[in-house]
């Protein structure tokens, strides 16, 4: 019997004796062990310790992680993203002297033994056990490729890794038996193509051409003699033989290798000589990984790219499914992303709004009809450096995407509230009469037989942004104004749920993924959305109502050996979610906006667009949305934090006493898709005909807008200006004494004005001295 050490338990020689049949009678088994794979296959039937052959039979070859290339919809490269820089080449694709050189230094018999080396095996075995414990090790390159594996297959976690790497000899055990599988099942060469593409080299590169790019910026194929001895020698101990952090130890490393090939016969002594002459060499590339290495400002959509792979269900039923997938890499993914609309978002926001700013700005752009993302980006930079002002916060996308809790959209809600009321059943020239302010109505009905009621103690009031702002309005002149109490009186006249359910039906949620909450203030853009989903919503108006989800994403296709397999790539669903009467309507409304409203520094000159401006309370934000019939974008300007009110604030260069929607937001709009669109058609909108107003234009203010305001019927504000420039557009003198004051205002109220009447604000003749209508029937 063997002998026993004091703990009871066989020593470590004598337990690997006892593994691999090693006596005097075993002569056969210890020649089937020396002899190449085929031979070794006899050594689990030859007895081992108890457990053995309860290893799974079968070690399959993890799918190796690569390098993954993000391109843009023309195919231009915007980043390489990897858990592991890794890129697979053939055998036939590395230098000679490369594959010469790792044999020679790591197991120079590797062409002369099976899956294990007896000799290495047993000076191993004595050396342990004259250590007590694992003081030496005898792997062949099979066994090493075992090990690779199992930490390739262990990911990023620090657990497995740990495992797949301890110093026992139960590892030591799977290992050999893999290893046995794999000599029988793949053969020398593939065994040799598989460990050269799967050990690591230092510097983040994993596997030889990796290796060859970030150390000599070349192909493995291109090796030279010393570069591959170079490469050859780090793979024992890549941070100790760093030949960029330490030459001196790099290169004896280097020549010992040369030494060895020149020992086994791969190589002359004189070679070697000469090559131990030569400097090392180096010519490297700095590691490049991750979104950070985005071009065009990119590096957010990139991002957002990432995310999609790691949420989207059809990457992988599980969260740890799709993390394989994404770490494992080598997917080459064409992306929605357009050059041109990319280059003129970040052109636009980097001349409108500094990294430097107090405040920031994110934009995006799709493609009606297709939910496709056109451009992504934002002021402050990809990244992680704080001080560089850059963030890993995408301003645009919603929280569970990698974005912040999301900023109040403001007035660009407005539309959402007019096309729930124009779906049902409300006319486009609906009037309210909008006072300048005014507590919130109550009760309003709210989803699921619900009332929403205004507090009677303490009621909750609103106002316009001007004290001019008085109505009565109808939707058109409403919505170029932007008049809040307007938009109130009407989702209180439709009710809330009508709203909440237009917003779902375009895609219209909180950023945070709070629902949105059933109140009328709804109407002025209280809930806090992201940038993307209020391009995204705008480009259902676009579409003429129909409403896709947004897809970044057309296509993958992954490396799978030598061949590439594509992947299924989430889709874009469209629905309807308005008729495209009620989405003409919209942009009949909101095309007046940049024509005559407050979105005019936001127009396209001679391009059909339309879009809404939105400056929420205290000027925490400021928006512009809009589209064209082929583009819809959106632009946010303010302070992701929410605590830099924008008054009295330098953006860009510029000093503003007060923010609004169209004076930031909407020129980075107007330049952004001037440039996205150059050279694209231009189709016009479908337009729908909505009247002034009544024949009689009942309660308009001519004062205003000019639209036929009835002097004796309007307010009296509207009866005095009206009478005074009817007076004057229709030959009357200052004090209106050719002005009717009954019929047609008070003309001599005011016989000096004190305003300036705004350009443009009268058009065609006056006949408001003798018909009464304050101010003509043109146009204002």
């Amino acid at each position: 019997m063997p002998k026993k050490r004091s703990g009871g338990g066989l020593s470590p020689m004598q337990q690997a004796a006892k593994f691999l049949g090693v006596s005097v009678l075993a002569g056969a088994v210890m020649a089937g062990i020396a002899l190449p794979a085929a031979g070794a296959l006899g050594l689990a039937a030859k007895g081992s310790v108890k457990g053995f052959d309860e290893i799974p039979a079968n070690l399959k070859s993890p799918q190796l992680s690569q390098r993954t290339t993000i391109l843009d919809n023309q195919g231009n490269q915007i980043a390489t993203v990897y858990s592991r820089d890794r890129t697979v080449v053939d055998l036939a694709d590395i230098s000679p002297y490369m594959q010469k050189a790792i044999v020679a230094i790591e197991d120079s018999r590797f062409y002369k033994h099976g899956a294990i080396d007896l000799k290495g095996v047993l000076r191993a075995l004595n050396k342990n056990a004259q250590s007590g414990g694992v003081a030496q090790g005898a792997s062949t390159l099979t066994q090493q490729l075992v090990k690779n594996y199992f930490v390739e297959e262990a990911g990023d976690d620090p657990t497995k890794v740990a495992e797949a790497t301890q110093q026992t000899l139960g590892r030591k055990i799977r290992e050999l038996k893999y290893a046995i599988q794999i000599e029988e099942k793949l053969g020398k060469k593939k065994i040799l193509e598989n460990y050269l593409n799967i050990t690591f080299f230092g510097e983040q590169a994993y596997g030889v051409e990796a290796a060859s790019q970030r150390y000599f910026s070349k192909h493995a194929k291109d090796l030279n003699l010393q570069e591959s001895a170079l490469l050859a020698g780090i793979v024992q101990s890549p941070s100790r033989y760093d030949p960029v952090n330490d030459e001196a130890e790099a290169t004896k490393r280097r020549n010992t290798v040369l030494q060895r090939m020149a020992e086994v016969g791969d190589i002359s002594q004189r070679e070697a000589d000469e090559a131990k002459e030569k400097p090392l060499g180096l010519h490297t590339s700095r590691p490049k990984n991750g979104c950070i290495t985005a071009v065009k400002g990119a590096g957010f959509f990139c991002d957002y790219v990432r995310q999609v792979v790691l949420t989207d269900p059809v990457f992988g039923k599980t969260k740890e499914q799709r993390a394989k997938l994404w770490n494992r890499g080598g997917l080459t993914i064409r992306t929605t992303l357009d050059p041109q609309a990319q280059r003129s978002a970040q052109a636009s926001i980097k001349d409108h709004v500094y990294k430097s700013d107090a405040v920031a700005t994110a934009a995006t752009i799709v493609q009606p009809g297709t939910g496709k993302i056109l451009a992504m980006g934002q002021s402050r930079p990809y990244g992680v450096n704080v001080k560089n002002d850059e963030t890993t916060i995408n301003l645009s996308v919603n929280q569970d995407m990698g974005g912040g809790a999301g900023y109040q959209p403001g007035s660009t809600f407005k539309p959402i509230v007019a096309a729930a009321a124009v779906e049902g059943g409300k006319p486009a020239t609906q009037e309210y009469s909008s006072p300048y302010e005014m507590p919130y109505p109550s009760p309003i009905s709210a989803c699921d037989g619900k009332l929403w009621r205004n507090d009677p103690n303490r009621p909750a009031k609103l106002k316009n942004e001007n004290e001019s702002e008085r109505g009565p309005y109808g939707m058109a002149e409403a919505t170029a104004k932007s008049v809040n109490t307007y938009y109130v009186q009407m989702i209180s006249d439709i009710g809330i749920c009508p709203v909440i359910d237009m917003a779902k039906k375009m895609g219209v949620a909180r950023a945070d993924g709070r629902k949105i909450d059933q109140a009328p203030s709804i109407a002025l853009g209280t809930q806090e959305m992201s940038p993307l989903t209020m391009a995204n919503a705008y480009a259902t108006f676009a579409s003429r109502g129909m409403y896709c989800t947004p897809v970044a994403i057309e296509s993958i296709t992954q490396k799978a050996g030598s061949e590439q397999k594509s992947l299924e790539v989430p889709k874009s669903t469209c629905s309807r979610a308005m008729s495209e009467t009620t989405a003409d309507t919209i942009s009949t409304l909101l095309k007046g906006v940049v024509e005559d409203g407050t979105g005019q520094e936001a127009g396209l000159g001679g391009r059909a667009s339309a879009g809404k401006t939105g400056t929420t309370d205290e000027r925490y934000a400021a928006w512009f949305v809009g589209y064209t019939p082929n583009m819809a974008g959106a632009v946010w300007v303010g302070d992701p934090q929410h605590k830099r009110k924008m008054i009295n604030i330098t953006i860009g260069g510029v000093p503003h006493a007060k923010v609004y929607g169209g004076e930031v937001p909407g020129p980075i709009w107007r330049d952004m898709m001037t440039g996205a669109l150059e050279g694209k058609p231009a189709p016009e909108f479908n337009l729908i005909d909505i009247p002034d107003g009544d024949d009689q234009g009942k309660g308009d203010r001519g004062w205003d807008d000019g639209r036929n305001g009835d002097g004796t019927s309007g307010n009296t504000t509207g009866q005095v200006i009206g009478g005074l420039i009817g007076g004057l557009t229709d030959g009357g003198t200052t004090d209106g004494t050719t002005g009717d004051a009954t019929t047609g205002g008070i003309g001599g109220a005011f016989p000096t004005p004190t305003f300036t009447i705004p350009e443009n604000l009268i058009q065609g003749p006056g006949n408001g001295g003798n018909n009464g209508n304050g101010i003509g029937g043109g146009r204002g």
